[in-house]
């Protein structure tokens, strides 16, 4: 071994090392094609872990597909393949020329490839990710201040490939959407967006679910720096990025990690634990150290290279549960007798370690659709590690809530009010997410029962109802102006609608200032884990389909949601309140201007001395059906004394004056 070598083997020993004991969160600096110089010679160097492999070489365009042309060799660790190649350039493609144990010939992309072909093509592209000039500092530099529990989070998921399309049906680049995806969005009043899968993918009917690139954005749309060009766009408008991100199966094309070597080497070994058979996927080996550095890098790249600002982790409970959509002897207990995967456990936990340990910032939010619990405590607690789960549970109850004609609702009014028995044992997102507007489903305004005016009436005041309850929001594209279609991957959306039919505009526009009046009332998102940020008022008129409570901030400041799903006016309504005094209409869903009947016209309410929902106090009004109200009571008038210049017997005289939340001086009378 030359001098040379042995250098080689000193800097590769320890990323090997960290690799092999499950250690390395870097290994996109590592692993893949690496633009380097040796012996004076520009090239890249190649690495590949392929441990079941007799023989592995680079083949591509450069040496005519050739696998003898640039065979590599194994490293120190003997599960690891290297070569160095001269003369080659950004973008061209190469594939790893795989020898299995059994003497087949196996063309398999580079698991850690940063670029690849646009599909149905399957190459990986040599790229370089380094070299784009960010322009978010700013954004960078908020965010590290920010207390994300106490913030506004409102998420808008978005399927890139399908959000808009080009008249000829191509996709918008990632550039044309960092045209007209970031305005838009921030127009709407979202804090967050958050991508369906963009790892590339062969299948589009997946939406990006089944990954064969875990470290390249499809190329559908563009480039890496492409796409980092639209992460920062979201960034400069204020924008916060969160990917949906697939760590619990891949699938069995040829090309990808589907037996890799030759041999299961990503997937488990295990037969109980090898497939997911309902979605024709493998399932990775969370037990395998190297798994584990693959996956942890994975999401740290992301973070790192593209400046995201979260990860949604798809599939959680398929990762928690051996018997996850297995029949009785499909599946093996673990050595407790018990059917949780203590491997995927353990990687959840060192997954969301890592993650915070580089990237404090983060949000780690677990799509987790059972009671699994302490999903977003703390490992050392017991806890999962992520900071934010899905709401699974209220979502189905409120979807089967409101599907249900009025008359039916009474009977089922404990779907609106059982969320809050649970609503701060994690901290949630409440998600109406893209699975919930297909396959039969219906959009989310084709849930509602009744006419046509009454279906835009019951999203209004779900809408409504949801922004008030606890818990960060996520909706699917198309809800906001009331698409009747259920989401298709193969087209746009109809934007067609909200540009020219009135009742589709206005729900637009109610959503987009409902957005903006979430985010100035920090009672509505200050305090989300406890009951001092939450006070029911009327959880129990189930005959009227009604319900009322108060959401505090942390000063003490009050505002009360008074949600009536009943397809009749109630008339004559009490509600009960603390306090006496006046109570300002802040926000209707039936106004007119969302598309309201606007049948509410008194905006200030006076509190009466009559007990109610066990209060000593009552407003009473008219409360409009399938409507959403916000109630803040107005500051008592303030007594204040004036004094004259004279000091004569004006100096005892005392006024009253008013003064509201917005006035900077007392208002005094000479």
């Amino acid at each position: 071994m030359n001098g040379k070598e042995k250098r080689d083997e000193r800097e590769t020993d320890f990323p090997l090392y960290l690799y092999h004991h499950g250690k390395n969160d870097r290994i996109y600096e590592f692993l893949g094609a690496h633009r380097t110089t040796e012996n004076g010679t520009e090239g890249y160097v190649f690495r590949v872990w392929a441990p079941h492999a007799t023989r592995v070489s680079v083949v591509g365009d450069f040496n005519g597909w050739n696998a003898e042309a640039n065979v590599m060799s194994r490293m120190v660790d003997g599960e690891t393949f290297e070569t160095f190649i001269s003369g080659l350039k950004q973008y061209d493609i190469y594939k790893y020329c795989i020898t299995a144990a059994d003497g087949r010939q196996l063309m398999k992309a580079d698991p850690v490839g940063f670029h690849t072909e646009t599909p149905p093509a399957t190459a990986s592209k040599i790229y370089d990710l380094e070299g784009y000039r960010w322009r978010d500092k700013a954004y960078i530099e908020a965010r590290a201040g920010i207390n994300i529990y106490s913030s506004p989070v409102n998420i808008y998921e978005v399927n890139l490939l399908s959000w808009k399309r080009h008249d000829d049906g191509n996709f918008l680049s990632y550039r044309d959407l960092a045209a007209e995806l970031v305005p838009y969005v921030k127009g709407m009043g979202y804090t967050h967006v958050e991508f369906m899968p963009v790892t590339e993918f062969p299948f589009e009917g997946s939406w990006g679910y089944q990954v064969t690139g875990y470290f390249a954005v499809t190329s559908r749309m563009g480039t890496p720096q492409d796409f980092m060009y639209l992460v920062d766009e979201f960034h400069r408008a204020g924008i916060g990025v969160i990917l949906d991100w697939v760590p619990a199966h891949f699938p069995k094309d040829a090309h990808g990690l589907y037996e890799f070597d030759g041999q299961p080497l990503y997937e488990s070994s295990q037969w109980d634990r090898m497939e997911h058979k309902s979605w024709g996927t493998r399932r990775f080996d969370y037990g395998r150290n190297e798994v584990l550095s693959f996956l942890i890098s994975d999401a740290c790249f992301f973070f790192d290279k593209f400046h995201i600002d979260g990860l949604r982790v798809d599939a959680v409970a398929s990762m928690l549960y051996l018997d996850y959509d297995k029949r009785d002897g499909e599946w093996v207990p673990n050595i407790y007798g018990e059917n949780k995967n203590l491997e995927a456990i353990a990687f959840l936990r060192k997954l969301n370690e890592a993650v915070f340990l580089r990237f404090p910032y983060a949000l780690m939010i677990a799509e987790e659709s059972t009671a699994w619990g302490l999903v977003t405590k703390p490992g050392s607690v017991g806890g999962l590690g992520f900071n934010f789960k899905w709401n699974m549970g209220w979502m189905n109850d409120m979807l089967s809530y409101i599907s249900l004609n009025p008359f039916f609702r009474m009977n089922n009014h404990n779907k609106l009010t059982f969320s809050m028995m649970y609503a701060f044992s994690e901290n949630y997102v409440l998600p109406i997410s893209h699975d919930e507007v297909v396959h039969g489903k219906c959009s989310l305004i084709n849930k509602m029962p009744g006419e046509y005016e009454d279906k835009f009436a019951g999203v209004r005041a779900f809408l409504g109802y949801m922004t008030a309850h606890p818990g960060k929001k996520l909706n699917f594209m198309g809800y906001e102006f009331g698409q009747f279609k259920e989401w298709d991957y193969h087209e746009g959306l109809e934007f067609f609608l909200r540009e020219n039919y009135e009742l589709h505009g206005k729900l637009s526009v109610m959503v987009k200032e409902l957005n903006e009046v979430y985010k100035a009332t920090p009672a509505f998102y200050e305090i989300e884990d406890s009951w001092d940020g939450f006070e029911w008022l009327a959880p129990d008129d189930a005959d009227k389909n009604i319900v009322s409570f108060i959401r505090r901030d942390k000063s003490g400041n009050e505002i009360i949601a008074l949600v009536s799903f009943s397809g009749a006016v109630g008339v004559n309504y009490y509600l009960g309140v603390n306090k006496k005094g006046k109570y300002r209409v802040a926000f209707c869903s039936d106004d007119a201007k969302y598309g309201g009947a606007g049948t509410l016209k008194k905006r200030v309410l006076t509190a009466v001395k009559q007990p109610s929902h066990g209060k000593e106090y009552s407003l009473i009004l008219d409360m409009p059906k399938f409507t959403c109200l916000y109630l803040v009571r107005e500051p008592d008038p303030v007594k204040t004394k004036i004094k004259t210049k004279e000091g004569t017997e004006d100096d005892k005289k005392v006024q009253t004056v008013k003064k509201t939340a917005n006035d900077k001086e007392f208002i005094r009378e000479k």
